[in-house]
């Protein structure tokens, strides 16, 4: 038996890096998992990558900045299992560019999905989980939620948010038997990634090569980390393992966090 066995998981932003990453393990561990992205192909294609192991898991298209998305969403899922166990709302955007010149439409595109969308998702899910008496939430943060990066305040800004939300909202629910954490990740290896190198080789004046080696530098287990890298902390997280924990920030970086 899997670490997750007879568990039933949503995974907002699944179609595609980190999300896909902790749809695939959560399913691997035993859990039915609802693979739920705007883009609704996407998590089709996930979905039949997780049905070798979950045969009962689902796809779902979700617009995590809006309200009836997320209740429709959670309402399908608890309708289909009977149960929901674990929330991973990982969900996110990014965009770069200097505050000098950052567009008002960039601030509200980070906010609206980092942190508006975990909150929305979080409190569509909750009334099932504090019905239940029992429940994991899980946040994708990120390590410039928890420190400055130039060229990426709005971002930055969106994470923090996140962090200060998963904290509060643990205090709230703990008598409810319902952890709430967030993971904070570090430079990671997605497609994501591979349009931040160019946006910041472009601000920079700089090679794309160039940014990466920095990237490289600034982590002192000195390889680029994984989209499995993080979803292993996920698994923790979501299992028996992780009972006592609850608030907190984890950081998943290879060190990048201490440089």
């Amino acid at each position: 038996m899997g670490l997750l066995t007879g568990l039933t998981a949503v995974v907002t932003g699944a179609g595609s890096g980190i999300g896909r990453s902790i749809a695939l393990a959560y399913a691997q561990e035993g859990a039915v998992v609802a693979i739920a992205d705007v883009n609704e192909a996407a998590a089709g294609a996930v979905l039949d990558e997780v049905r070798g192991w979950s045969p009962d898991s689902m796809a779902a298209r979700v617009d995590v900045t809006s309200k009836a998305s997320c209740a429709d969403l959670y309402r399908t899922v608890n309708d289909r299992f009977g149960r929901l166990d674990i929330i991973a709302n990982n969900a996110g955007v990014s965009t770069m560019n200097r505050v000098v010149d950052l567009a008002e439409e960039e601030w509200d595109f980070n906010m609206d999905v980092n942190a508006k969308g975990v909150f929305l998702c979080t409190q569509a899910a909750l009334p099932y989980l504090i019905g239940q008496g029992r429940g994991r939430i899980i946040n994708t943060a990120s390590m410039a939620g928890k420190r400055g990066t130039p060229l990426l305040a709005h971002y930055a800004a969106s994470k923090w948010a996140v962090i200060g939300f998963t904290k509060s909202v643990a205090l709230e629910v703990a008598q409810h038997g319902i952890t709430v954490n967030c993971v904070c990740p570090g430079y990671v290896k997605t497609g994501m990634q591979e349009r931040e190198v160019l946006w910041e080789a472009s601000l920079r004046n700089m090679e794309p090569q160039a940014v990466v080696e920095e990237y490289l530098r600034n982590t002192p287990l000195g390889r680029m980390q994984t989209p499995e890298d993080v979803a292993k902390v996920y698994v923790f997280l979501a299992s028996r393992l992780a009972d006592f924990v609850t608030g907190e920030a984890v950081d998943v970086t290879g060190g990048a966090d201490l440089v």
